[in-house]
This record gives C-alpha cells, sequence and structure tokens, in this order.
C-alpha cells in the first residue's frame, strides 16, 4: 500500500513538473519574441528619432528620400479595421441573437458549424474574393474606386470576422441562466425585450470581449489587405483609396524588398513594435472589461 501510494504520488508530480514546463515553453516563446522585437527597434530608432516616426506623414522607407512616419500605416490599419467592425459587429451581435434565443435546436446545430467554416478558410482565399468578386461590385457603383482599396478590404475582413463575434457572443449570451429569462417572461416580456433588457446586458462582458478579441484580429490581419487594399502607405481616410497596414509593410519588405540589417530592414521591427503594442493593449482592456463587467450567477 505504501509502495503503491508513493508511485503514485511520483507519478503526479512527474505529470505536474511535465505540465509546468509546457506551460513555461510559451512564457518562455513570449520573452524570446518581445526581446527580439524591441532589441532591433532600438536599433531602428538609434538612425531615425522617435519625434520623425510618430509625427512624420510620410512613409517611404524603401524609396529616396526616406521618410519614417508611421501615421499613413496606423490610419490605413485603423480605417480597415472600423470598416470590418461595422460589418462583423452588428451581423455577428445579431447571429448570436438568432442562435441564442430564436433558432431551434435543429437549426442552431446546423448554422453554427456554418459560420465556423467561414472561421477555417484561409485569408488569403478572402483576399482573392475581395479582390475578384467585392472589389468590381463596388467599382460597378463607384466608378471612382481604385482597384486596390480599404473599403473591400474592409468589407470582406468584417466577413471574416462574423463567426468570431457570433461564437463567443452565443457563448456568453447561452450561458445565462434560463431563470432570469423566466423571470423577465413571468412579468410579460415580449422574446425581443427578454433579448435585449435581460440576456444582452447580462452576457455584456463576453460580448465586449469578443468585439475587442475580432479587432485585434482585424489589426494583425496580413493577407487581405496585401491583396486588396493595395501597398500605397497614405495619409487618408477615404476608403475608395489604395492604402497600406502596418501588416501589409511587414509582408511586402519581408518578401526581400530591404537588404538584411539595413534601416529599412530595421523599420520593420518598429512597425511591428507599434503593432505589438497596440493590440496587448486592447487584450489588456479586454481582460479589464471581462473582469469589470463579469456577472457571476
Amino acid at each position: 500500500m505504501v509502495d503503491s501510494a508513493g508511485k503514485g504520488f511520483r507519478g503526479e508530480k512527474g505529470i505536474e513538473i511535465l505540465l509546468a514546463l509546457a506551460a513555461s515553453v510559451s512564457v518562455l516563446v513570449t520573452i524570446g519574441i518581445v526581446v527580439s522585437l524591441f532589441s532591433e527597434t532600438a536599433g531602428f530608432f538609434k538612425e531615425v528619432s522617435v519625434k520623425e516616426f510618430f509625427t512624420e506623414t510620410r512613409w517611404t522607407p524603401l524609396f529616396t528620400p526616406a521618410h519614417y512616419g508611421i501615421a499613413p500605416l496606423v490610419a490605413g490599419t485603423m480605417l480597415v479595421t472600423v470598416i470590418a467592425m461595422i460589418v462583423a459587429a452588428p451581423l455577428g451581435l445579431a447571429s448570436a441573437i438568432y442562435l441564442s434565443e430564436y433558432a431551434p435546436d435543429g437549426v442552431r446545430r446546423l448554422i453554427k458549424p456554418v459560420l465556423e467554416i467561414l472561421a477555417g478558410i484561409p485569408t488569403i482565399v478572402y483576399g482573392y474574393f475581395a479582390l475578384t468578386f467585392v472589389t468590381p461590385i463596388i467599382r460597378a457603383i463607384l466608378p471612382q474606386t481604385n482597384v486596390f482599396n480599404a473599403l473591400s478590404a474592409g468589407i470582406v475582413m468584417g466577413i471574416m470576422l462574423i463567426p468570431m463575434i457570433s461564437s463567443l457572443s452565443e457563448d456568453a449570451m447561452t450561458a445565462v441562466p434560463n431563470s432570469l429569462r423566466e423571470a423577465a417572461y413571468a412579468l410579460g416580456a415580449t422574446k425581443l425585450e427578454v433579448a435585449y433588457k435581460v440576456v444582452i446586458p447580462a452576457a455584456i462582458s463576453g460580448i465586449v470581449a469578443s468585439f475587442i478579441l475580432a479587432i485585434s484580429r482585424a489589426i494583425g490581419e496580413t493577407m487581405i489587405v496585401a491583396l486588396a487594399a493595395g501597398s500605397t502607405p497614405k495619409l487618408t481616410f477615404n476608403p475608395l483609396d489604395s492604402i497600406q497596414t502596418m501588416t501589409a509593410f511587414i509582408a511586402q519588405v519581408m518578401l526581400g524588398d530591404a537588404p538584411f540589417g539595413s534601416i529599412e530592414y530595421k523599420s520593420v521591427y518598429a512597425v511591428a513594435g507599434v503593432l505589438f503594442v497596440v493590440t496587448l493593449s486592447l487584450n489588456l482592456i479586454g481582460t479589464w472589461i471581462v473582469r469589470r463587467y463579469k456577472e457571476v450567477y
């Protein structure tokens, strides 16, 4: 009995150590990414001033004369992200409300996997869809639209984000206890009133978290914007213009347009550092919102 108990204890301890090592790998990889990212970024800022980087309105590191103002890339990223969320937020939330409150079980079991299939489509396919299908439709309606434009990229990115918002929001709504719904029905509320005045407020932390995750996903998306939005770093908020996002610039340079170790090459790390700070900030905000407004039943 003693030997058996001792072996069981040692086995549990070994599994605990193994799992701790597995968890440590992700922490060490994250630390390695941060160190390599910001060490190269420091090399960039030895040659380009921080003031020029954040206040200059032109971004031409691959041309002569070179300008290193990140504002056009940030503006392009924000423009595409806003368009994507205008498409994804209402459609994703409406889908979640339907699946959670209205859809029969059979319909829910059919629609939810179909929505999740959308999330599994490679983003390069979405990029070609934006360029070859959505853009011609936009140009037929608005002839002044450029072949590469932020609008088609944003719309298709929004379509890509719908499953994420829908699935996460639906999970949050489903977790709301039925006793709250039944209490509202007992007071004479309609199904729509129950959805908007009981379920959504009770699941608001999960819904907001899904929105913030979708925004982070949109900011970090590469292939759709690289194919459909173009490679023109222009400080504009016109969705019909060609723009360039931070991720698209990184992809462009990493294809071999800049010599290794040059200032053009190091500019990639400076842009990636800004991208890292933005997405980290969004994740921290999302975590705070979830903790602040989480309802415990």
